[in-house]
């Protein structure tokens, strides 16, 4: 990768360092390149003995803030910084609050590319650790890749959880995570919001579907441990989400409060073998579901706010002493019952250590120092969770080298072999679902001259385009002569039209579908296309069950997103380049009767 132009960041003296760190001495130095040496516990506790209450609450949370430098963001993130928080910048944040983690979002303009990322954590390390008894701050995004991914180009973005599990290869995961870990390391995040340990059973799903690696624990547990340990053996935190489990729900808990109806033998047998395997693993933190599950605690609490759930069965029936995240305390499930102010202490109540992006950061702030002040919370408590995100630091090395270069991000982010594994990964993916009349692979010579039509959905990062753009451009890079037609997620009467007409002047239809429904007019798209007489081959972005939805198409195949990686492997399986290998990680049911299943866990056609 070459330099952008960016800019570099001064680094701080050696003797800058040791003075803000204070006094954090050898004895927490790194074993190795990735990870410290087991923490010094006696030091790390000298540490948060010499903490005013107010640094200790500050520890205790993880913030957002806008801007792509933590001294001067453009004016828009300054007043985004000043409405929502109160400070100008992420140094004025690290300042006022003395938050112990800051988390990093495409959309807050955190992510601009990487040079930029590497600046920004620069800076806001230099302005935690300038502080008297200042401590490195742990920086954190969700790059899970596939759908979710808070990092783009030029960084590599691998095929996201169903793929790989589609794939079934631990070897892939522990791939995915070493060289993911590795690029984040090198931009200075060092907590990963991945993998997704949900086993996804409810194909209606809306929040987690191809989040998550798919519907058998045990494939889904082997895939989890070992996509942690690529991202930990790179010196980065895993976090396996969701806990207790989020998997079997169809209400999305950002914007409502979902319940999973598992009996207590069901959730033993379906949704903890991930999570034990994680924490088998070796995981460092483990985030939080914002839902209820009658069955593990009645009060009607959401998993977040539950003691009997955090505590009762993750710390002390699962073992966990890691540290403990919630998801984000601006989701619409953890505020269904309580307020905003009492959300962040009846966290720290369940057993949590990080408080992830309260809406108002001031009100929950205030909220646990008063708590402690007025006796609900004791100082002992907070110095708990303070110790656990202490020792997670230590680990990681943050004492001892809190800062990155530009060299590094150079040498590690988005380079030829780590894009060239992602490729590779990817084409171990695709899943071929229906094969009529040995469509694929798609001649050149039969079908020179190739329409792509179909759903264009919001692009994730990781993406250079609309999938139809992508695909067509990928079909041209292999020898076709494809046109690009977008047609959306609802197409009108009129599209329809307009996409029929385009295909008679073509040999052959790729159709990209998005979440295809028996009322959605992608099924109608897809069925007129079949009908004017053109091959059409179906190309899933997202869920896999909508094959189901079309049943008179001759081909159709999975590609679980429409990230570059994957579609650009879904071109090479249609054009023959390479054979499909891919294997559904989840059951397919019947759109006429969902209680039979079309195609089971493990099919998949070749050729």
């Amino acid at each position: 990768m070459h330099d952008t132009g960016t800019g570099n960041t001064a680094q701080p003296s050696r003797r800058t360092l040791l003075a803000a760190s204070a006094g954090v001495t050898a004895a927490l130095a790194a074993a190795g390149p990735a990870r410290a040496a087991a923490p010094d516990d006696s030091r790390l506790r000298a540490l948060v003995s010499r903490m005013t209450l107010p640094e200790k609450v500050g520890q205790l949370f993880v913030m957002r803030v806008y801007g792509h430098s933590a001294t001067a963001p453009d004016q828009a993130d300054i007043d985004a910084n000043l409405k929502e928080i109160g400070v100008r910048t992420a140094a004025e944040l690290v300042a006022k609050y003395r938050v112990g983690g800051i988390i990093y979002f495409a959309w807050a303009h955190n992510t601009r590319e990487p040079h930029q990322i590497a600046d920004l954590s620069n800076g806001i390390q230099k302005a935690s650790l300038e502080l008297p008894r200042g401590l490195p701050v742990l920086i954190s995004t969700d790059q899970e890749h596939g759908i979710v991914a808070r990092v783009g180009e030029p960084a590599t973005l691998f095929p996201g959880a169903m793929a790989v599990g589609a794939g079934g290869s631990r070897s892939d995961a522990r791939t995915l995570g070493r060289i993911a870990g590795a690029e984040l390391r090198a931009m200075g995040i060092r907590q990963d919001y991945s993998p997704v340990a949900d086993v996804n059973v409810n194909p209606a799903n809306p929040v987690i579907g191809v989040r998550s690696f798919g519907a058998d624990p045990r494939a889904v547990s082997a895939l989890v441990a070992a996509e942690v340990a690529g991202y930990q053996g790179s010196g980065v935190a895993a976090t396996a989400k969701h806990f207790p489990g989020h998997g079997d729900t169809n209400v999305d808990s950002h914007t409502g409060f979902p319940t999973i109806t598992h009996s207590r033998e069901l959730w033993e047998r379906l949704d903890a073998p991930p999570f034990r395997a994680a924490i088998a693993a070796g995981i460092d933190s483990i985030m939080t579901a914002h839902l209820m599950v009658p069955a593990l605690d009645d009060s009607g609490d959401p998993a977040t706010l539950s003691r009997p759930i955090l505590t009762g069965i993750l710390r002390e029936r699962l073992g966990y002493d890691g540290v403990v995240v919630t998801d984000s305390l601006g989701m619409e499930g953890v505020r269904t019952k309580y307020g905003d102010d009492r959300v962040p202490v009846l966290a720290l109540k369940a057993g949590v250590d990080q408080l992830l992006n309260p809406p108002d950061l001031d009100l929950a702030w205030n909220a646990v120092l008063t708590a402690v002040r007025e006796g609900e919370l004791t100082e002992a408590r907070l110095d708990e969770s303070i110790l656990r995100v202490l020792r997670l630091k230590s680990r990681l090395g943050l004492f001892r080298s809190p800062y990155v270069s530009q060299a590094g991000v150079d040498r590690t982010v988005g380079t030829r072999a780590h894009l060239a594994a992602a490729g590779r990964i990817a084409e171990r993916t695709t899943t071929l679902l229906v094969n009529e009349g040995r469509l694929l692979p798609l001649s050149r010579r039969r079908y020179p001259r190739v329409l792509v039509v179909g759903a264009d959905p919001a692009s994730p990062s990781g993406t250079t385009g609309p999938p139809t753009g992508v695909l067509a451009g990928a079909l041209n890079e292999l020898g076709f002569t494809a046109t690009a037609l977008s047609t959306g997620t609802a197409p009108s009467a009129a599209t329809i039209a307009k996409a029929v007409a385009a295909a008679r002047d073509v040999d052959a239809v790729v159709a990209a579908t998005y979440n295809v429904t028996a009322s959605s007019s992608q099924r109608a798209l897809v069925q007129q296309l079949v009908a004017a007489g053109k091959p059409v081959v179906a190309v899933a972005v997202r869920n896999p069950y909508d094959v189901a939805q079309l049943p008179s198409v001759p081909a159709c195949l999975a590609a679980y997103s429409w990230t570059d990686v994957e579609l650009r492997a879904a071109a090479r399986v249609i054009a023959g380049r390479v054979k499909p290998r891919g294997r559904l990680p989840v059951a397919v049911q019947r759109a006429d009767d969902p209680e039979q299943v079309l195609y089971p866990i493990g099919y998949g056609l070749s050729y």
